[in-house]
């Protein structure tokens, strides 16, 4: 299974933006999608989760009331819709896929199984 995100790019302080994450493979074993960020010399931080079967999301403190995680269930897709968005948000985003078995409720990296290889985006103040 790959992940391929899109969507990345600049915009400025205030501003909208959509990425994608398409899964490519024969058969998508995902319990859960997620999105993740790196900023410059910054450890990757969780920023939102949505449960694949029920639709069932959580998010990062930071993030809470100004991003969206979605999801195409029959696409495979999922998508992170950020407004309002801010310098701090500026970072490489990833996506990731949680395998069954794996703690759902922990958005800790590692129970992460699929990793994107990222997309950026810039925030201009």
């Amino acid at each position: 299974v790959y992940l391929l995100e899109s969507g990345g790019g600049l915009v400025q302080t205030g501003g909208s933006l959509r990425l994608s994450c398409a899964a490519s493979g024969r058969d998508f074993p995902f319990s859960n999608m997620a999105w993740f960020r790196q900023a410059p010399g910054k450890e990757r931080e969780f920023v939102a989760d949505i449960s694949w079967s029920g639709g069932s999301t959580f998010y990062a403190d930071s993030v809470k009331d100004r991003f969206t995680i979605s999801r195409d269930y029959f696409k495979n897709t999922v998508f992170l819709h950020m407004r309002s968005l801010k310098v701090e948000d500026a970072a490489v985003y990833y996506c990731a896929g949680k395998v069954p078995g794996a703690e759902s409720t922990n958005y800790q990296a590692a129970t992460y199984s699929y990793w994107g290889q990222g997309t950026e985006v810039t925030v201009s103040s």
